[in-house]
Protein backbone atom coordinates (compact mmCIF):
# COMPACT_ATOMS: atom_id res chain seq x y z
CA UNK A 1 0.00 0.00 0.00
CA UNK A 2 1.67 3.21 -1.17
CA UNK A 3 1.08 6.10 1.42
CA UNK A 4 0.32 9.55 0.83
CA UNK A 5 2.87 12.32 2.27
CA UNK A 6 1.10 14.54 4.84
CA UNK A 7 2.23 18.02 4.06
CA UNK A 8 3.52 19.56 7.50
CA UNK A 9 3.63 23.22 8.38
CA UNK A 10 7.34 24.50 9.12
CA UNK A 11 8.75 27.62 9.97
CA UNK A 12 9.75 29.33 6.80
CA UNK A 13 13.42 31.02 7.53
CA UNK A 14 14.12 32.04 4.27
CA UNK A 15 11.46 33.68 1.60
CA UNK A 16 9.22 30.97 -0.07
CA UNK A 17 7.61 31.86 -3.45
CA UNK A 18 4.09 31.49 -3.37
CA UNK A 19 3.90 30.21 -7.08
CA UNK A 20 6.56 27.97 -9.02
CA UNK A 21 9.11 30.84 -11.11
CA UNK A 22 8.42 30.57 -14.82
CA UNK A 23 11.51 29.28 -17.11
CA UNK A 24 13.03 32.81 -17.27
CA UNK A 25 13.30 33.71 -14.07
CA UNK A 26 14.41 30.41 -12.67
CA UNK A 27 16.81 30.57 -15.63
CA UNK A 28 18.01 34.04 -14.09
CA UNK A 29 17.81 32.57 -10.32
CA UNK A 30 20.04 29.50 -11.26
CA UNK A 31 22.47 32.28 -12.35
CA UNK A 32 22.38 34.49 -9.22
CA UNK A 33 22.68 31.07 -7.33
CA UNK A 34 26.16 30.48 -8.97
CA UNK A 35 27.70 33.95 -9.09
CA UNK A 36 25.83 34.80 -5.36
CA UNK A 37 25.26 38.37 -7.07
CA UNK A 38 25.46 40.47 -9.94
CA UNK A 39 24.48 43.76 -12.02
CA UNK A 40 22.31 42.96 -14.97
CA UNK A 41 25.44 43.27 -17.54
CA UNK A 42 26.92 40.34 -15.39
CA UNK A 43 23.87 38.61 -15.45
CA UNK A 44 23.76 39.21 -19.36
CA UNK A 45 26.99 37.73 -19.25
CA UNK A 46 26.48 34.43 -17.97
CA UNK A 47 23.34 33.50 -20.01
CA UNK A 48 24.48 30.69 -22.66
CA UNK A 49 26.05 32.23 -26.04
CA UNK A 50 22.81 30.79 -28.10
CA UNK A 51 20.28 33.06 -25.76
CA UNK A 52 19.36 36.54 -26.91
CA UNK A 53 17.69 38.11 -24.16
CA UNK A 54 17.96 42.46 -24.08
CA UNK A 55 19.56 44.35 -21.06
CA UNK A 56 15.78 45.57 -20.70
CA UNK A 57 14.64 42.01 -20.44
CA UNK A 58 17.24 41.00 -18.26
CA UNK A 59 16.25 43.68 -15.82
CA UNK A 60 12.45 43.61 -15.57
CA UNK A 61 12.55 39.83 -14.86
CA UNK A 62 15.10 40.64 -12.05
CA UNK A 63 12.81 43.29 -10.42
CA UNK A 64 9.86 41.22 -10.95
CA UNK A 65 11.94 38.50 -8.97
CA UNK A 66 12.55 41.33 -6.33
CA UNK A 67 8.71 41.70 -6.30
CA UNK A 68 7.63 38.43 -5.39
CA UNK A 69 10.62 38.61 -2.73
CA UNK A 70 13.48 35.85 -4.07
CA UNK A 71 16.07 38.34 -5.07
CA UNK A 72 17.10 42.02 -3.23
CA UNK A 73 19.47 44.40 -4.54
CA UNK A 74 21.79 47.31 -3.33
CA UNK A 75 22.53 50.03 -5.04
CA UNK A 76 26.00 50.68 -6.40
CA UNK A 77 27.01 53.25 -8.31
CA UNK A 78 24.51 54.28 -11.33
CA UNK A 79 23.49 50.42 -11.13
CA UNK A 80 21.89 47.89 -9.08
CA UNK A 81 23.41 44.70 -7.58
CA UNK A 82 20.75 41.91 -7.55
CA UNK A 83 21.61 38.42 -5.10
CA UNK A 84 19.46 35.99 -4.44
CA UNK A 85 17.00 35.84 -0.96
CA UNK A 86 15.76 32.29 -1.85
CA UNK A 87 18.39 29.53 -2.07
CA UNK A 88 18.52 27.00 -4.39
CA UNK A 89 18.01 23.96 -2.21
CA UNK A 90 14.92 25.75 -0.37
CA UNK A 91 13.40 25.78 -3.97
CA UNK A 92 14.19 22.42 -4.97
CA UNK A 93 12.46 21.74 -2.16
CA UNK A 94 9.32 23.86 -3.10
CA UNK A 95 9.50 22.73 -6.85
CA UNK A 96 9.37 19.21 -5.84
CA UNK A 97 6.86 19.04 -3.11
CA UNK A 98 4.29 20.71 -6.09
CA UNK A 99 5.62 18.49 -7.90
CA UNK A 100 4.77 15.61 -5.56
CA UNK A 101 1.19 17.55 -5.05
CA UNK A 102 0.42 18.50 -8.41
CA UNK A 103 1.36 16.11 -10.53
CA UNK A 104 1.79 12.69 -8.50
CA UNK A 105 -1.83 13.06 -6.50
CA UNK A 106 0.55 13.43 -3.09
CA UNK A 107 2.20 10.19 -3.37
CA UNK A 108 6.54 10.50 -3.26
CA UNK A 109 6.99 6.55 -4.02
CA UNK A 110 4.99 7.11 -7.83
CA UNK A 111 7.35 10.42 -8.40
CA UNK A 112 10.44 7.56 -7.41
CA UNK A 113 8.81 5.27 -9.69
CA UNK A 114 8.42 7.21 -12.65
CA UNK A 115 12.20 9.03 -12.24
CA UNK A 116 13.47 5.33 -12.08
CA UNK A 117 10.90 4.18 -15.66
CA UNK A 118 12.21 7.54 -17.67
CA UNK A 119 15.42 8.14 -16.41
CA UNK A 120 18.86 5.96 -17.58
CA UNK A 121 20.84 5.75 -14.64
CA UNK A 122 24.29 4.94 -13.86
CA UNK A 123 25.67 2.14 -11.61
CA UNK A 124 27.25 4.94 -9.49
CA UNK A 125 23.71 6.92 -9.36
CA UNK A 126 21.64 3.61 -8.42
CA UNK A 127 24.48 2.93 -5.53
CA UNK A 128 24.10 6.31 -4.36
CA UNK A 129 20.50 6.14 -4.05
CA UNK A 130 20.60 2.34 -2.74
CA UNK A 131 22.91 4.63 0.01
CA UNK A 132 20.39 7.32 0.62
CA UNK A 133 18.00 4.92 1.02
CA UNK A 134 19.77 2.70 4.07
CA UNK A 135 20.93 6.35 5.81
CA UNK A 136 17.02 6.81 5.69
CA UNK A 137 15.69 3.62 6.79
CA UNK A 138 18.35 3.11 9.73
Amino acid sequence: MVKKRESKSEAKSEPRPEKLLTEVELELMGILWKINEGSVNEVLLHLSPDRKLAYTSVSTVLRILEQKGVVGNRKEGRGHIYFPLLGKVDYEATSLHHLVDKVFDGTPSSLVKRLFDSEKMSAEDLREIQSLLDQRLR
